[in-house]
């Protein structure tokens, strides 16, 4: 399994200036080839400065996900720290 890239990212409008939420579609590589998967992803800061990401398929994956969500997190992380994110 492999985490190509996270492409045609949107920023959703929320009042909250902490919370940033986002859809997007990941391509990951599985054993049986390269597919598509819709996601939505949060990205958080907290009080302390600590940066909370969560991710959520909408779209089925026939693979466990917590491998697939933990790559996922460090690919919007170093996004996120990079400022690649959109506005």
């Amino acid at each position: 399994m492999k985490v190509i890239a996270i492409k045609d990212i949107i920023r959703k409008d929320v009042p909250i200036y902490y919370r940033l939420l986002y859809t997007g579609v990941a391509t990951i590589e599985l054993t049986k080839g390269a597919g598509n998967y819709r996601i939505d992803f949060t990205v958080e800061i907290k009080p302390t400065g600590l940066k909370e990401i969560t991710v959520t398929f909408l779209d089925s994956l026939e693979y466990p996900l917590l491998p697939v969500i933990k790559e996922l997190k460090v690919i919007i992380d170093h996004m996120h720290s990079n400022d690649l994110l959109p506005d």
